[in-house]
């Protein structure tokens, strides 16, 4: 059987494994203040977020694939390598997904991915490789690597500064938390927990469509970059799974060791993490889903009693944040080394 096609498949596949740990991440991140606020079982959760996230990409677009498969160039060399620059980038971003799930952090699977694919890139071909987007930014244009930063940098101060004027809002609102409120609170979380699904559905499913695109007009089985249906039912498959198995120690960091999460911090996050990722991806920017419900959450607990934040948790999951990129840069880069080595 031709090794170019074999690597394509493996790929591929690689990308499935990906979008899986992406939906296990994730899930944990959408049904926490849910099932932490008692608003619904974690079943019915995860039912809802499960269904959301699978109708979304087909109903979408394809904005944000065409960002992530059109920022590093793996156009004019040897078909393996190129192949071996994408799969090492995709294989940086599960390992990383997989360390990070075993110790229950927050992680973003997006920051992963695209560290990955930027040090498998630098190493595989160099600087020239990788549309940082400074041209179009000086012309007033968000494109590239640029796009990218904007989206997963922005968009979770965005959540900070969203959940903190919601969170005040809604305690003006319902100054007294009367059984009404609560019923509304707890029937409402119905709509924005479904919202918030859609919306992590029609942004994360697309990262992983725009990989195999790419890998797809590298290996020339494609006369262009184009996402075939296939790949759209295959990243939404992928992505649904793994939010039917959310990871449980994640949602214990998230819904229990930031916060007391009460029926309005639960509501006031989805929405507040819903708008945020629903904005970005009507530009084409990518969102890490976890960082924004992560840092929505945290607003929403400066806005009401910033003293009961656990601000240690609070802290470690950001720092996190930090490390993940260059983490998974250097991993890219070992990856795309093994791969290369393996086969040339």
């Amino acid at each position: 059987m031709d090794l170019i096609f074999v690597v394509l498949v493996v790929t591929v596949l690689a990308v499935a494994i990906f979008d899986f740990t992406n939906g296990f991440h994730d899930a944990a991140d959408m049904v926490a203040t849910a099932i932490a606020s008692r608003a619904m079982t974690p079943t019915t959760a995860i039912l809802i977020v499960t269904i959301f996230t699978f109708i979304a990409p087909f109903l979408a677009g394809l904005t944000v694939a065409d960002t992530i498969g059109n920022f590093v160039d793996v156009g004019g060399i040897p078909i393996l390598e190129a192949q071996s620059i994408v799969l090492a980038g995709i294989v940086s971003a599960i390992t990383y997904n997989l360390v990070t799930w075993k110790y229950g952090l927050p992680s973003s699977s997006s920051n992963s991915l695209i560290g990955g694919l930027v040090g498998a890139g630098l190493y595989g071909i160099g600087n020239h490789s990788i549309n940082w987007g400074i041209i179009a930014l000086s012309n007033g244009e968000l494109d590239g690597v640029m796009k990218i930063v904007a989206g997963l940098f922005i968009s979770p101060i965005a959540g900070l500064v969203i959940g903190f004027l919601l969170m005040k809002f809604f305690m003006k609102l319902f100054s007294r938390l009367t059984i009404r409120n609560r019923k509304f609170f707890i029937w409402s979380q119905y709509l924005s927990i479904s919202w918030l699904g859609f919306s992590h559905g029609a942004n994360d499913a697309q990262k992983g469509m725009g990989i195999i695109a790419m890998i797809l007009f590298a290996s020339g089985y494609t006369s262009s970059f184009s996402v075939p249906t296939w790949v759209i039912v295959l990243c939404a498959s992928s992505i649904t799974l793994g939010t039917m198995f959310g990871g449980w120690s994640i949602i214990k960091t998230l819904g229990f060791g930031i916060i007391k999460v009460k029926l309005l911090h639960s509501f006031t996050d989805q929405i507040g993490s819903a708008f945020i990722n629903s904005i970005a991806t009507s530009i084409g920017a990518p969102t890490s889903t976890t960082q924004v419900v992560t840092a929505t959450l945290i607003g929403i607990g400066g806005a009401e009693k910033p003293k009961h934040v656990k601000w240690k948790v609070a802290s470690s999951i950001v720092s996190n944040w930090f490390t993940n990129i260059p983490i998974s840069m250097a991993l890219g880069a070992f990856y795309c080394m093994l791969f290369v080595a393996i086969f040339s």
